[in-house]
């Protein structure tokens, strides 16, 4: 079984990095980390390319409440009380997948970390009790401090829910215990007054090696390590998901690695319908990280300024334009229907996405696509949700909110939701709400100095002309 990161990255293809590129690198890296270069001030961004908050309505924000509230019910469900360790997915109606069934009992660090975040928000906002929130997180954090498998403080990407047993043959994944760190660190900020919380917490964290997983010739991260043949060959070498665990590595108290990682991938930019932003491929790379990170504000220190939130946004409305370019071939895309990302389909798991086109696209609509970019783009992803919950009802719609995937054109609906797409949906509606996750995270001293370090200064206000 293939880790996420080997999925997306068959699916989609990047050129090579040409030998100008880099000497560029290298010769930005003197100027970005001289501690005697001065900021260049950066350009002005266009208000187009960047989003407003919105004024939710009361009705808006109801529909919000729903949806993060039966989002959260499946991270309280389908999760083992004993070990914390949240279900990889399940069914659409809450029933479990049967023993002898592949999927039975597996877990996901990733939707782990996403169901340490989704018990801050349940605590915060009453859902359950505060004192059964804080048992669940320090059962969780228990589990990982003193049980699970741990490789230098990496840990794998599937186990059994209940034993912590390596499922699916998988990988010592580095994005998948990023993932789990954000959970584990917004945990130790939310519920700072536990001082078992805060030390549990703590450890986890001060535990990963993180230069035991860098290249120390190219400076990038590596997707992960398999015991039986060692490091994988894929590394965090282009924009993509991975932005947080950059962070983590840059700003590990106890085993940092170079801010130089951070210039170690390559930035390549596309075109689309007007909107110019780095890469292609599907939504979710331009969505996790800012689950957690808040990027609003900040900017790259030189040329081109890359100001990484204006960049989701931009990803998100050529998206939107992307799909509906789609309609004449697809008819159930229309102007508040559409999405795809990494997702079910009739077919099984596809990780696509676009622009530009993956030739997998079936006119599958993929909810936590505009859901993910609910912090970002309101104006357009609130109408989406809205029109799918409305036009498609309990078809669609149901314990856990969305089903992972639907086809409109085709009629087929699927029969689970996945935790990390439930996940995203969540954290970026508590952010538009009220930006409680983004506020917990950066509690999290370490991550401000990373973003300092790597060269991610707020940007300087202008004055109006």
């Amino acid at each position: 079984m293939s880790s996420r990161g080997d999925r997306l990255r068959r699916a989609v293809s990047f050129p090579f990095v040409r030998a100008g590129a880099r000497l560029f690198a290298s010769l930005l890296a003197l100027v970005v980390f001289g501690a005697s270069s001065p900021a260049v001030t950066p350009r002005r961004e266009s208000r187009s390319a960047t989003s407003a908050r919105a004024k939710l309505s009361a009705e808006d924000d109801a529909f919000l409440e729903d949806l993060s509230r039966r989002a959260f019910r499946y991270f309280w469900e389908q999760a083992d009380p004993r070990t914390g360790l949240v279900l990889d997915r399940a069914h659409t109606d809450g029933t479990p997948y049967p023993p002898g069934d592949n999927h039975y009992n597996v877990a996901s660090s990733a939707a782990t970390g996403f169901g340490l975040t989704a018990l801050c928000v349940a605590a915060a906002r009453k859902w359950i009790e505060y004192g059964s929130a804080r048992e669940r997180v320090r059962a969780t954090l228990r589990y990982y401090a003193d049980r699970a498998d741990q490789f230098h403080g990496w840990f794998y990407h599937w186990t059994d829910a209940a034993t912590g047993e390596r499922r699916w043959n998988s990988e010592v994944s580095t994005i998948d215990t990023a993932l789990l760190l954000a959970g584990v660190l917004t945990a130790r900020a939310a519920f700072r007054a536990d001082p078992e919380i805060v030390r549990l917490a703590t450890r986890i964290y001060d535990r990963v090696d993180f230069g035991w997983m860098l290249d120390a010739r190219t400076l990038r991260l590596s997707h992960g390590w398999r015991p039986e043949t060692g490091f994988l060959k894929s590394e965090w070498d282009t924009y993509s998901e991975h932005l947080i665990l950059d962070l983590l590595a840059v700003g590990s108290p106890t085993h940092p690695v170079t801010p130089r990682t951070w210039l170690a991938w390559r930035r390549e930019r596309i075109t689309y319908a007007g909107y110019t932003y780095l890469t292609g491929g599907p939504l979710f790379i331009h969505q996790y990280s800012h689950a957690w990170v808040d990027f609003r504000g900040r900017r790259e220190r030189w040329y081109p300024f890359t100001d990484y939130f204006a960049n989701s946004v931009a990803a998100t409305r050529a998206h939107k334009a992307f799909c509906l370019a789609l309609a004449p071939e697809f008819p159930g895309y229309a102007e508040n229907v559409w999405g795809i990302t990494a997702s079910d389909s009739a077919r099984g798991y596809v990780a696509w996405g676009g622009p530009p086109r993956d030739p997998a696209i079936d006119g599958t609509v993929v909810p936590c696509a505009a859901g993910g970019s609910l912090m970002f783009t309101p104006d357009i992803s609130l109408p989406a949700l809205g029109e799918m919950r409305a036009r498609f009802g309990a078809t669609v719609y149901g314990r856990y909110g969305f089903a992972d995937a639907f086809n409109p054109t085709t009629g087929w609906v699927d029969a689970d939701v996945i935790g990390i797409n439930l996940g995203i949906t969540l954290l970026s509606a508590e952010n538009l709400r009220a930006g409680n996750v983004w506020r917990w995270f950066m509690r999290n001293k370490e991550i401000g100095r990373a973003m300092n370090k790597v060269g991610l200064g707020k940007a300087r206000r202008t004055r109006a002309t």
